[in-house]
């Protein structure tokens, strides 16, 4: 079964859910079984790292530089208990350190956003940006990218009780949220054109709009619509189901990077050994109630 048809068999689920009061409360993730995952993930030998210059760089340096993000509650979320990163992109960028430096705590985290994930590659302030980063031609124009290694599509959210909207089609003349630097800008201009597009910084900022009002929709990446779905506020529905052109996830890379070969070689390789699935499990398909694990897409 596609990724595409596991994600809209989740996304129909959650929609039915919204007939009753509230969204049960989001399961947290198992985080024994996440670390204990990125614990035995492959580590590559010498002469593997050796042979690629971006690796190398990362192997003397003794530390990988990672843009990502610590609030994304399925790819990326901080626990302030312990000081750990969990979701399937954190557990992505611990499983390439482990691979690189036989360690997966042994990584740098530098929070970027929609807009600032290419000037952070171009200002070599990161050696890769793993934080649901659409491979798009714009951004392949300045930076590069391996994989990809997930896909999605857009979605639309809504409040609970909004009953104007149920899909794309009725975003015409309302006040649609969505983030500035994302793809999220150009899905609108051609999916709902008349639609009154306020670009926001960050997703949290986006959320808090629709929460308070202050927009009728919000319109990103469906995955980020189901992180706010399965923190179980009960505040917020799906409308409709997800619309537009499948949205291919990457690893950014500085551009012209021979480290794009090596990491994806560490994708495919996690892809055939039953790591990338285990991920997948602990991350989002326990969490969203999914127990059909999606085929991962092909690697470019």
């Amino acid at each position: 079964m596609s990724i595409r048809s596991i994600l809209n068999g989740t996304l129909m689920a959650l929609a039915a859910a919204t007939a009753a009061p509230a969204f049960a409360q989001g399961t947290p993730i198992d985080a024994a079984a996440f670390d204990a995952l990125v614990a035995s993930g492959p580590v590559a030998d010498a002469k593997t790292v050796v042979s690629n210059q971006w690796a190398s760089k990362v192997k003397e340096s003794g530390t990988l530089r990672l843009g990502g993000t610590r609030t994304s509650n399925l790819f990326s979320l901080l626990n302030e208990k312990d000081g750990k990163v969990r979701g399937f992109d954190a557990g992505l960028a611990q499983l390439l350190t482990r691979y690189i430096l036989g360690d997966g705590s042994k990584y740098q985290l530098t929070q970027v956003t929609s807009s600032t994930r290419e000037q952070v590659l171009i200002n070599d302030q990161v050696d890769a940006v793993l934080a649901t980063y659409s491979i798009t031609p714009a951004r392949a124009e300045k930076i590069a990218f391996a994989g990809p290694y997930y896909t999605s599509r857009a979605g639309v959210l809504v409040k609970s009780n909004n009953k104007d909207i149920q899909s794309h089609t009725d975003l015409a003349g309302k006040k649609v949220a969505t983030q500035a630097g994302s793809t999220g800008p150009a899905i609108l201009a051609q999916f709902a054109p008349k639609a009154v597009v306020q670009e926001f910084q960050t997703h949290q900022e986006a959320l808090d709009a629709l929460r308070q009002g202050r927009v009728d929709a919000y319109v990103t990446d469906y995955t980020l619509l189901l992180n706010a779905l399965s923190l179980g506020t009960g505040e917020a529905r799906l409308a409709g189901a997800p619309f537009g052109p499948q949205d291919p996830y990457g690893v950014g890379l500085p551009k012209g990077s021979d480290g794009v070969a090596f990491v994806n070689d560490f994708l495919k390789k996690i892809q055939a050994d039953g790591t990338w699935a285990k991920l997948w499990t602990v991350s989002i398909g326990q969490r969203t109630g999914n127990t059909n694990v999606p085929t991962p897409p092909p690697i470019r």
